[in-house]
């Protein structure tokens, strides 16, 4: 029941009772060994970050997993986050606290997104000939052709039976 009032109309997280902390905490402890990796999030407006993950939490973990704080800003949720660092156990586990995660994913995202069109473009060039020359048969292809010679020719795209 108190979980379905874990926020706010806005949609922000509220601070939960210490026993649904615990049960939580006993929860998340669990998962967390399975992982290699674990993205925190949490934030609750105008407090510091909940720590939800401890050190022992981040001791349970595999030697190379990869725990990053989103709220190292705030404090953090995971135990031994350094706001700007990337701290590495006596585990090996490494816990990232880069700080305006947005800020750096702008870029990154614009470069990844523009590599995967350029990758996809260029299986459709002759790169001998320097001209269009898409392979009709290769999936991709088939995949993401709406319209051929004047006709629709994917199926999400036809026409529906009136």
């Amino acid at each position: 029941e108190e979980f379905k009032q874990a926020e706010t109309s806005a949609g922000y997280a509220k601070p939960m009772s210490a026993e649904y902390q615990a049960k939580q905490a006993a929860l998340v402890a669990e998962h967390i060994k399975k992982q290699d990796i674990v993205i925190t999030t949490a934030l609750i407006p105008g407090r510091p970050a909940p720590r939800l993950v401890s050190a022992e939490m981040v001791d349970s973990l595999k030697p190379g997993s990869v725990l990053v704080d989103l709220a190292v800003e705030r404090g953090g949720n995971v135990e031994g986050a350094r706001p700007g660092e990337v701290v590495v156990t006596p585990g090996g586990v490494k816990i990232i606290g880069h700080l305006n995660v947005p800020g750096r994913l702008a870029a990154s995202a614009s470069s990844l997104y523009a590599r995967n069109l350029f990758a996809f473009v260029e299986t459709l060039v002759d790169k001998k000939e320097k001209t269009l020359a898409p392979n009709w048969e290769d999936e991709l292809v088939k995949a993401t052709l709406l319209t051929k010679d004047g006709a629709v020719v994917h199926p999400s795209f036809q026409p529906q039976p009136a």
